[in-house]
């Protein structure tokens, strides 16, 4: 094999190593549409679920009596 032959076949090898490493960086670098679809329901879940808290009887009667505190005080 002559030199110019081993430095193409090197740059060929070079670049083949550097597509499958941009390839194999890309596979796992984000979300696929299922964990995007499963994140939002979590978060709908969750915010339900704080929806509730905040909106029961006892939690809302603390945050009234916090808020009339608040506007009570003198300054």
């Amino acid at each position: 094999m002559n030199k110019a032959m081993s430095t193409a076949m090197h740059k060929a090898v070079t670049a083949v190593r550097a597509r499958m490493r941009a390839f194999t960086g890309r596979r796992d670098s984000g979300m696929v549409t299922s964990e995007y679809a499963m994140g939002i329901i979590a978060a709908v879940a969750f915010a339900v679920v704080l929806y509730k808290v905040v909106t029961s009887g006892q939690v809302s009667a603390e945050l009234q009596a916090i808020v009339k505190q608040a506007l009570d005080a003198r300054m």
